[in-house]
């Protein structure tokens, strides 16, 4: 008998993995997702984030591993999942010489819904499309596309979103928006799982997930995955920050530099030999230091160049 936790969990896998050819594309990964939960998928290009997702929601079929997405098995009922999920992609799939209104109403009747037109009509007037409904899609800006791929994935009420880096090309105000909806959509139940390379929806999310060539690397809300960065940072500024940030990269003790408009990101992970590193440095009177605290930034920067010197050593 399903218990209340049960219920209260969207998705829950042990040990998948998947290879294409001879590369191993997902390795042993294992992750619970509650439901009503916005879930970020960070990584670099190439790291497994766009199978990850598509495996944990039954779209691909794992080599090895076990899960539920939505109380189904991910291997045996993976029909039953797909009926519940909407899929929006980076690349805008809909009819560019329909219109707004005739792609949801459109999109409606495929789903069989018993209203496509007051359902289209609901879609318009929940994402603010109201007064364009009768604008071809081709006409509309990238922010506008991406409220109609929206409206068209929410159509049949889906219980899991998947958004697969859905604001690429975006300006900064229809992303804002764009994450306002999707807020409101998992305050109502909505579980939603989504990729991107942008930190400040990372933040947005209530938990995230950084993967590497496959492997995932930490999970865990924001504040938990900088805290257990074990980063010591300092921001520093001063003349020819080029040349600095150059010279501070060859210091034994110091692992990552990061550029910040006219400042430095300067972290390490053995807070000693960090402190040891930057003793000279400290002592030049043409620069000025800042204890400050970690960005998921920082932590993700960090976590990428240690990931891809492992990717190095374990080729032949």
């Amino acid at each position: 008998m399903e218990s209340q936790n049960d219920r209260e969990i969207a998705i829950r896998v042990e040990g998948l993995t998947k290879s294409f050819g001879d590369k191993v594309v997902v390795r042993n990964l294992s992750m619970t997702v509650k439901r009503g939960q916005i879930y970020g998928f960070l990584g670099p290009n190439g790291s497994g984030k766009t199978t990850t997702i598509r495996m944990l929601c039954g779209l691909l079929t794992p080599d090895s591993g076990q899960g539920t997405c939505l109380g189904y098995d991910i291997l045996t009922e993976a029909d039953r999942i797909k009926e519940r999920v909407g899929y929006m992609t980076q690349r805008f799939s809909l009819y560019q010489d329909l219109s707004i209104r005739e792609n949801l109403e459109f999109v409606a009747r495929i789903y069989g819904l018993e209203n496509p037109t007051q359902a289209a009509r609901d879609a318009i007037e929940r994402l603010g499309l109201k007064g364009r409904e009768n604008q071809l899609a081709s006409d509309l800006s990238g922010g506008w596309k991406q409220r109609l791929s929206l409206g068209a994935c929410i159509l049949p009420s889906p219980d899991l979103l998947l958004l697969d880096e859905p604001t690429a090309g975006v300006d900064p105000k229809a992303r804002r928006d764009f994450w306002n909806e999707i807020h409101a959509l998992a305050a109502e139940g909505l579980t939603v799982l989504v990729s991107t390379h942008y930190m400040d929806e990372a933040e947005r999310c209530h938990e995230i997930a950084y993967l590497a060539y496959g492997e995932l690397l930490t999970h865990g809300t924001v504040a938990e995955v900088i805290g257990r960065s074990g980063l010591e940072t300092w921001t520093v500024t001063g003349p020819e920050p080029h040349d600095l940030a150059l010279e501070l990269e060859s210091t034994p003790g110091v692992d990552m530099v990061a550029p910040f408009g006219t400042s430095l990101h300067v972290s390490g992970r053995d807070h000693p030999a960090l402190d040891q590193a930057l003793k000279g440095f400290k002592a030049r009177k043409d620069l000025t230091w800042e204890r400050s605290e970690p960005s998921l930034e920082d932590v993700f920067i960090d976590l990428m160049q240690r990931s891809r010197d492992n990717f190095v050593e374990a080729k032949p």
